[in-house]
């Protein structure tokens, strides 16, 4: 079974649950609403990522940095290619960063 794996930089406290952009580093910028208090903010994001690639939240699982805001998530039943494809942001108002 394939099991993707995502780098996230998470941003708790923020005024919607959403994700930004992947930036140079190749890693996927998130906001989410709730707060980092006992796991919270850590809950909404794997939410965030199932319900944004129709996957069971079962299927989503944080495999690294819990108390950091740099998390690994992974997403079983997708390679990584589809995952990025899918995490990709797209939907009106969130702007790619500019190219200069």
């Amino acid at each position: 079974m394939d099991v993707a794996r995502i780098e996230i930089h998470l941003t708790p406290r923020a005024g919607v649950d959403a994700f930004d952009r992947f930036g140079p580093d190749g890693v996927l910028r998130a906001r989410v609403r709730a707060a980092p208090v006992e796991g919270a903010a850590n809950d909404a994001l794997l939410r965030l990522v199932a319900r944004t690639l129709d996957v069971p939240r079962t299927s989503v699982r944080l495999v690294g940095g819990a108390q950091s805001r740099r998390k690994l998530v992974e997403v079983e039943g997708l390679t990584t290619d589809q995952a990025r494809a899918g995490l990709a942001p797209e939907a009106p108002g969130i702007r790619p960063s500019a190219s200069r």
